[in-house]
């Protein structure tokens, strides 16, 4: 056991310094952004919890907009109008909410404008706005989030964006986005790691949180979570940390660390103050500002009802697609009906589709691929909420069209179900806006 844990105390402590991480970054050093690809969240976890679980969020989830709706959250009477042209979305967003005080964010009723297209905001380009800002805002490429280690769809904030210009102020923007999407009931275009809802939360990072980050570094850490003993290992409360420019630093967990060893007695404590160095390392200062941003908009002690996975499916709804939901809360109108030709066909369709196509369809029709954690029975429309709904409509040379402020799909009656499905993949695919009633 002596030589066993001696060789842990080596590549333990070779785990610390061989990360390379920039907490400061170092005067004249650059960095280059790589783009990272865009990615599905089909292969995403369940986020279906038990029956009873899933009863007491409904219920805290109906508690939450009954308090927004009695503190006026979005309510007016004045407005929040946001003008924006499509080419210049972040910069728009960006100048239009930054410039806005505390109560313009909090009280303010929603009101999208596209340039230059008609049409009034009955929901449906409120949530077409904020489906293309958070797809950008929060995309990889653009350097102020990065991709978890663990796959290409959950993103969290990137030691790396301390060397993007004004990243403070992108992060409160960033917050506010997250804050106005929350109090005005839109789903975002975007999952993030866990540790992201916990400082929202203001709870502290857990130790699950470091497998979004280095899977190897957590297993360690469980291991000496579970060893028997650890005075042996001959660790301090002081770890190394290696800056982007080579400068290795030691970092002390706590006031005199490199003096302190860990015993049985600390070790809870050191792995504690571990998980939080490392989570927070390189990223603790622009968190700070994200959540600042966010609770701009949203009263801290109205969220402290939620844990962080139920602020997760507030914020981002579920990835899976569940079909038989989907099918279950549609309407027809138009002389369709569920035993029609054409909307058997269209179901077919649906079957054939990948759950990223379905997501596709879904953001065509709805503005937003992201579903509400109690599913299609929940989706919202211009007043309140609307299933989704498929209409007969035009000829069969005509592609579908999407209504998003009614969640409806106007659906030519296609002679063969070839022909519809083909004619629903080309309009999912190569249409990028949508119709407006």
């Amino acid at each position: 056991m002596g030589v066993i844990s001696k060789t842990f105390g080596v590549v333990f402590s070779l785990l610390f310094e061989q990360e390379i991480m920039s907490y400061v970054p170092a005067s004249g050093c650059s960095s280059s952004v790589v783009p990272s690809p865009v990615a599905s969240p089909a292969a995403a976890r369940s986020t279906r919890a038990p029956a009873p679980q899933r009863r007491d969020f409904e219920a805290k989830l109906r508690a939450f907009y009954r308090k927004l709706e009695s503190k006026g959250y979005g309510q007016g009477p004045g407005k929040l109008k946001l003008h924006i042209r499509r080419e210049h979305l972040l910069e728009d967003a960006f100048r239009r909410i930054m410039s806005c005080s505390k109560k313009e964010l909090q009280k303010g009723k929603l009101c999208v404008t596209w340039d230059g297209e008609e049409g009034l905001d009955y929901g449906g380009p409120s949530r077409e706005f904020f489906f293309l800002l958070s797809r950008e805002l929060f995309n990889p490429y653009y350097g102020l989030f990065e991709y978890s280690a663990n796959d290409t769809y959950t993103v969290h904030v990137s030691p790396m964006s301390a060397f993007v210009d004004n990243h403070h102020e992108w992060f409160r923007f960033s917050g506010r986005v997250l804050g106005l999407a929350l109090v005005h009931g839109f789903l975002l275009e975007a999952w993030f790691t866990r540790a992201l809802y916990r400082a929202l939360l203001r709870l502290p990072p857990a130790l699950e949180d470091v497998d979004a980050l280095d899977a190897q570094f957590a297993a360690s850490l469980r291991w000496l979570q579970s060893a028997r003993s650890v005075s042996s290992l001959e660790l301090t409360f002081a770890v190394s940390e290696r800056l982007a420019d080579g400068r290795v630093l030691e970092r002390e967990l706590k006031p005199g660390g490199r003096d302190v060893a860990v015993t049985e007695r600390n070790k809870k404590e050191y792995l504690e103050k571990l998980v939080r160095w490392r989570v927070e390392r390189g990223v603790a200062e622009q968190s700070e500002w994200l959540v600042r941003g966010f609770h701009e908009v949203v009263d801290p002690r109205l969220v402290g009802a939620f844990d962080a996975r139920e602020l997760e499916l507030v914020i981002a709804g579920a990835p899976e697609l569940d079909v038989a939901d989907w099918r279950n809360n549609t309407d027809y109108r138009g002389g369709y009906h569920d035993a029609h030709p054409v909307i058997i066909w269209f179901w077919q369709a649906i079957d054939r589709f990948s759950n990223e196509q379905r997501l596709r369809l879904v953001q065509f029709v709805t503005g937003t691929s992201s579903i509400p954690y109690e599913g299609f029975s929940a989706l919202q429309g211009s007043i309140g909420p609307r299933k989704f709904c498929i209409e007969r409509w035009g000829r069969v040379e005509s592609l579908p069209r999407a209504h998003t402020c009614f969640n409806r799909l106007d659906l030519p009656p296609y002679p063969t179900p070839q022909l519809l499905h083909e004619k629903l993949l080309l309009a999912v695919e190569e249409t990028n806006t949508f119709g407006i009633e």
